[in-house]
């Protein structure tokens, strides 16, 4: 079975949310148990069923009118044919899961959720870079970064580069041509990969097409890479071929890899968790907010596609901030020394590769580990319900914090 093969567009796929014509009263949601505040949301709908994402199947899905899932669950023909499923939510930016064409064949309606996590994803990019300045005593800033993919999360990936003080170059074909006006931000890629100290991937997973992704990062996207490069991979785990980084690390044209997607993932390939500096289980855009965000905004299509008014809020039920302020002496520190202390309180992206690699040897126990870690991921709130106070901090300093999305004082 062939998955979908196209960038989705957020406007399209919402345009698809079209009214069904039923009440909603007694509607049937088999919702993946992964999603927080699903039952609450969906709850308002009817009955709610949650089960573990990977373990979703057509058996329970044979009675159910409502599908909210993550990436965890293929939905696909063997999943849905014969059941009375009129609806597919998945609360992610990817849509690399979904068999588009067969459920549009089928007149099934499905949404996803752009954006939802993009700031989270920002957030990790920037954990990992200041983790590894202060691991290896590299100065980001002046450094230039290769973002590829600026789309929601791209986007948010630049602006905390930009924080950062990086030089930021941007590759994004599609966007360059539907965006003729803004063409000019673009650089090939070519051009990218010669000058970038770092390249952050941040693309779908497409096989087919003029911008297929399937192993973008493979080897001859490494012989033009800048000898030497950090290269982050935040996007799906199948962008990069995983001998062909290998090699490159073998070789020092890759210095450094931080990698949240993995190729076939849960099962991941443990001499690749060996070699890169963090390793992480597709946690990029787990910060509680992002999740919250995706249940959010696949409920609230699934309103429309039932022409109902949405009449649930998460707000009442998200928790108070684990770490509500951060004080720190910046006096006689390098910027980036300050602001490891500070992301790091709140965000360590270290013991997210800590427990990553507390991993069983076989190849069974380390695909129910790394579902593990998902499934059981501690509450990571984003950085802008943390308050900063930063003793002697200059205003370059404070500017840098801020662009963190981080609170500072009037």
């Amino acid at each position: 079975m062939r998955m979908a093969a196209t960038r989705v567009d957020p406007d399209a796929a919402l345009a698809m949310i079209r009214p069904f014509p039923m009440s909603g009263d007694g509607m049937k949601t088999v919702a993946c148990s992964n999603m927080p505040l699903v039952c609450e949301a969906f709850g308002s709908l009817g009955d709610v069923v949650a089960i573990d994402g990977r373990s979703i199947s057509a058996s329970h899905v044979r009675d159910a009118d409502l599908l909210a899932i993550r990436s965890t669950t293929m939905v696909n023909r063997d999943l849905l044919d014969g059941s009375p499923v009129r609806f597919v939510g998945t609360a992610t930016i990817g849509t690399d899961h979904l068999d588009i064409p067969y459920l549009e064949s089928r007149g099934i309606r499905w949404c996803h959720a752009p954006g939802c996590n993009a700031n989270s994803v920002g957030e990790y990019v920037a954990s990992a870079l200041l983790c590894l300045a202060a691991r290896h005593g590299i100065a980001l800033a002046g450094k230039t970064i290769g973002v590829i993919g600026v789309g929601n999360v791209g986007r948010r990936v630049v602006e905390k580069a930009l924080a950062l003080g990086l030089r930021v170059l941007q590759n994004d074909p599609p966007r360059q041509r539907s965006e003729p006006e803004r063409a000019a931000q673009f650089v090939p890629l070519d051009r990218l990969l010669a000058e970038s100290d770092i390249v952050t991937l941040h693309v779908p997973l497409t096989r087919e097409g003029p911008d297929a992704t399937r192993h973008l990062a493979g080897a001859g996207f490494f012989e033009r890479l800048r000898h030497g490069a950090i290269l982050i991979n935040a996007a799906r785990g199948a962008v990069v071929d995983s001998d062909a980084l290998l090699a490159a690390m073998d070789r020092g044209a890759v210095s450094h890899a931080v990698v949240d997607t993995w190729e076939g993932e849960p099962r991941f390939r443990p001499d690749l968790l060996a070699r890169v500096d963090l390793g992480t289980p597709h946690i990029a855009g787990h910060s509680y907010e992002g999740k919250v965000a995706g249940t959010v905004q696949v409920y609230e299509a699934a309103c429309r596609f039932l022409g109902r008014t949405p009449d649930w809020s998460a707000e009442p039920l998200m928790p108070t901030p684990r770490v509500p302020l951060v004080t720190v002496e910046s006096g006689g520190r390098r910027d980036e020394e300050v602001l490891w202390e500070i992301v790091r309180a709140v965000y360590d992206v270290a013991a997210d590769d800590r427990r990553m690699r507390d991993t069983p040897a076989d190849d069974t126990g380390r695909a129910r580990h790394f579902d593990a870690l998902r499934k059981h991921y501690p509450e990571r709130r984003e950085f802008r319900f943390t308050r900063v106070a930063p003793g002697n901090a200059p205003p370059a300093l404070r500017g840098k914090i801020a662009g963190l999305g981080f609170q500072l004082p009037g």
